[in-house]
């Protein structure tokens, strides 16, 4: 069992786009930064409340976004503010691995003593 942080990305898989893929979290905490509904709000144009995305938050973790968080994705480690929030949430969170499909962040493959995938086994 490991702590899992999911990616804006993954979270609109889950709830829209590909439901299936949670069952990859089966034995797993995962957690998500508070920003990640943000996105999926706005992008996804959903109004509150919205009982297919509540019920998820009862069995993830939320990172709290503090302003130690802010200030850190504001300079590191990438040239993308949400994506440096997400990367210092999980960190915060003692997170192992932080899923994604974003192609850029696979590609440090860790951040600190966090593994970056797009799937876990």
């Amino acid at each position: 069992m490991a702590n899992i942080f999911l990616d804006a990305n993954i979270i609109f898989d889950i709830l829209i786009r590909n439901k299936k893929k949670a069952t990859m979290l089966f034995g797993h905490i995962p957690f998500i930064s508070p920003l990640s509904y943000h996105i999926l709000y706005y992008s996804q144009n959903i109004k509150v409340p919205h009982k297919t995305t509540i019920d998820p938050l009862k069995k993830m973790g939320i990172v709290n976004f503090t302003k130690k968080i802010l200030e850190q994705a504001l300079v590191s480690p990438t040239n993308d503010l949400e994506d440096n929030i997400q990367l210092h949430s999980a960190s915060k969170a003692n997170c192992g691995f932080f899923l994604t499909d974003d192609k850029k962040l696979l590609k440090m493959k860790s951040f600190g003593k966090m593994k970056i995938v797009d799937k876990i086994t």
